[in-house]
């Protein structure tokens, strides 16, 4: 937190922990480094590439980014 309002910058990063701890991590009980990595990996193309977010009105964190690119490179 560097500033005023800074705080609420950090609400997205935890929530992805969040899920990313319950949905992943905890269940799959990683015997090594090697696997963690490869299962988180899998994990977050998953969570960006496939899963719909109901913040984002149903639609893929990736298709959104997409989308706000286009519109920005057309401005």
């Amino acid at each position: 937190m560097d500033g005023k309002g800074r705080c609420l910058d950090n609400v997205f990063i935890e929530r992805l922990r969040r899920s990313l701890k319950y949905e992943e991590v905890y269940l799959a009980a990683y015997q090594d480094v090697t696997r963690a990595r490869a299962g988180i990996d899998r994990w977050l193309r998953y969570y960006n590439f496939e899963r719909s977010h109901q913040s984002l009105s149903n639609r893929k964190p990736m298709d959104v980014y997409r989308t706000r690119i286009i519109a920005k490179a057309a401005a």
